[in-house]
């Protein structure tokens, strides 16, 4: 058991990579909870774990909203008597290019996927400090190392998720508390569905990929699940790709 004893509190984890993770984390012995602004699908997933035999308990969380980061921190403390692990996982998923953005395209990228992750890890570090320390796993992208000829807002709030992780890791390594990135090229996922839902589509996506195939949920969880857990305990500020090759060309 990887996890066995620890406390792990993992948004938008309803359903995709986080809810992967949310039951990765549970089969490898910890406490896992559920949080996601989709109530009744969050619900399940936890219902799901605790059926299976693990520990589980589901928080509503909106990412952006600091009342609701208190509030999942609390529960996590008042049902499990810790905070382990954070993973900042709930995200959302944009293609359009840099001139047609609009303001409102892009401020709501920067809600979640920036804001969110920032609210979560200055939620996340007292209570990881009072227990001793902890680890902070940021889902960012691909995205955020590389350009590409569609995007822009999207890969720019994974970048400042990026820059977030290393500083965070930087000023926190003496409370013990750790902060990595995984950074997922293209995931088989309801977030991607656009892209490949058509043969042309799916092909496009893989020609990109050395390795010839799009990830997993999966392939996600168990990096982060490593990242999670005492086997990196001397990582931080570090980034992992999982993007079968893609930026290695």
């Amino acid at each position: 058991m990887r996890l066995e004893g620890k406390v792990a509190l993992i948004t938008g984890a309803a359903k995709g990579i986080g809810a992967a993770e949310a039951g990765l984390f549970a089969e490898q012995g910890a406490s896992v909870v559920v949080s996601d602004v989709q109530e009744d699908i969050g619900l399940s997933v936890a219902a799901h774990i605790s059926a299976e035999g693990g520990r589980s308990s589901f928080v509503r969380l909106d990412v952006a909203k600091p009342e609701d980061w208190k509030d999942a921190v609390d529960q996590t403390i008042l049902h499990f008597g810790k905070l382990d692990v954070l993973v900042n996982n709930a995200s959302i998923y944009s293609m359009l290019p840099v001139e047609v953005t609009t303001l409102d395209d892009w401020d709501e990228l920067m809600r979640v996927n920036a804001r969110g992750t920032f609210l979560g890890t200055t939620h996340a570090i007292p209570a990881m400090r009072d227990c001793g320390g902890g680890s902070i796993v940021n889902i960012s992208s691909t995205a955020a190392m590389i350009g590409s000829k569609k995007g822009g807002a999207y890969g720019a709030s994974k970048a400042a998720v990026r820059l977030l992780t290393k500083a965070t890791a930087v000023q926190h390594a003496k409370d013990g508390i750790r902060a990595n990135s995984i950074h997922p090229g293209p995931i088989e996922t309801e977030m991607i569905s656009s892209l490949i839902s058509t043969p042309d589509g799916r092909a496009a996506s893989v020609s990109r990929i050395p390795i010839g195939r799009l990830g997993t949920t999966w392939d996600v969880a168990h990096a982060a699940l490593f990242l999670a857990s005492d086997e990196s305990s001397f990582m931080t500020g570090s980034e992992l790709l999982i993007d079968g090759g893609m930026t290695a060309q």
